[in-house]
């Protein structure tokens, strides 16, 4: 039997097609070595035992934790030899190994995006004081859910909650997170605030919430955003991506709501200091006026005893200046009775007119001429004769 010839990309086909369906997917776990990005979209780099190593590939945007060499990682992906003859593994997924692993990924990407600012204070805002609508982004099966939710009805009803019921733990939750964050970002009716939550578990389970992906889409969101992960010792770097960290999901509830009892006793007590103080001020304000009142009255003394004695003396100023002017008035009269022509003719002197003049000389006089002799009680007509010396 003659075998049958084969091409060598037939051949490397077949290899490849034998590799896929005895290992479509597989998990291998090992150290990292000559780690390095290339073009800033293919990530290349060894995985190592005591005695083999084994080439990687992947693209970045799949890169969810940052790894360096040393580290060692379980990585998730599917065999297969290149065109170079050369046994690759396309990997899918990467996890790290152990909890020292992540903790030391977590402290290279909290360093990378503390440098950037992402996690500055001064970006960070505040929360609205009574929201009335929440986006909640957590599993809707969780006990985490079910504590805000208490929480939040006992300290102040009315609220809307819309849910995201997302996966908080594994592959899948990181990009089920952003895509929630993203959601309640694009609302056409905008919540007033974001929560993010789940409860405790152990690192490698909070891994999701400490993915750069995740991280930036917190410092991303356009909407306030409270993240609320494990127990109160746990720090994810969502949590220093957030507006503001909860140490638990139920001090997550504490902090986007008001307590309707302890805001009612400090309106009581707001109160009372406020009719105290403006009873304070009322009295402060009459005191004022009152002293206002004395300084004028003290002011208006002199002048008002000043007005009682012109009072006084205006009288008898009045009665002597009357008589004074009556005194004035009289001789004034005796002058002008003196000045009276009918006094002077009772006295017995005439006055003399030719026509409507008055004679003083008696050349004026013609001869002849009617003359009209006003007397005291009367008049006489004379014919005039002529000029006499006197």
């Amino acid at each position: 039997m003659n075998p049958q010839i084969i091409t060598v990309s037939e051949f490397i086909g077949i290899i490849n097609e034998t590799l896929g369906f005895a290992y479509p997917q597989v998990v291998v776990e090992g150290e990292v070595s000559s780690f390095k990005v290339n073009q800033g979209k293919f990530v290349f780099f060894d995985l190592k035992d005591d005695a083999n190593v084994m080439n990687c590939f992947m693209m970045v945007h799949q890169l969810k934790l940052p790894i360096e060499d040393g580290m060692k990682i379980r990585v998730t992906g599917s065999p297969k030899v290149t065109r170079y003859s050369k046994f690759s593994l396309t990997v899918r997924s990467i996890e790290l190994a152990g909890e020292g692993e992540l903790r030391r990924a977590m402290a290279l990407l909290k360093a990378k995006l503390e440098a950037e600012g992402l996690f500055d204070e001064a970006r960070k805002r505040t929360l609205p004081p009574f929201p009335t609508r929440i986006g909640l982004i957590t599993s809707g099966t969780s006990a985490a859910y079910s504590d805000f939710i208490k929480i939040l009805g006992e300290r102040w009803g009315g609220v809307e909650v819309l849910l995201a019921d997302v996966s908080v733990q594994g592959t899948a939750a990181p990009d089920q997170i952003i895509g929630a964050i993203e959601y309640f970002n694009e609302l056409r009716s905008p919540v007033d605030v974001v929560v993010l939550i789940r409860g405790g578990g152990s690192l490698e389970d909070l891994i999701a919430f400490s993915t750069e992906p995740v991280a930036r889409a917190v410092a991303a969101s356009r909407t306030p955003i409270v993240v609320g992960v494990g127990h109160e010792i746990d720090v994810s770097l969502a949590d220093y991506a957030a507006d503001v960290r909860a140490a638990t999901p139920t001090d997550a509830a504490r902090l986007v709501v008001p307590d309707r009892t302890e805001l009612g006793a400090r309106v009581g007590h707001s109160t009372v200091r406020l009719d105290s103080g403006m009873q304070q001020i009322v009295e402060r304000r009459l005191g004022s006026i009152d002293r206002s009142i004395q300084r004028l009255e003290r002011y208006l003394t002199g002048p008002r005893e000043r007005i009682e004695q012109l009072g006084l003396a205006l009288p008898l100023a009045a009665g002597r200046l009357t008589e004074t002017r009556s005194t004035s008035l009289q001789a004034l009269e005796r002058v002008m009775r003196s000045f009276d022509p009918s006094r002077t003719l009772e006295r017995g002197y005439a006055i003399v007119r030719s026509g409507s003049t008055i004679l003083r000389d008696p050349k004026t006089a013609k001869t002849g001429e009617t003359l009209v002799i006003q007397l005291a009680r009367g008049r006489l007509d004379a014919e005039a004769k002529g000029p006499h010396s006197s």
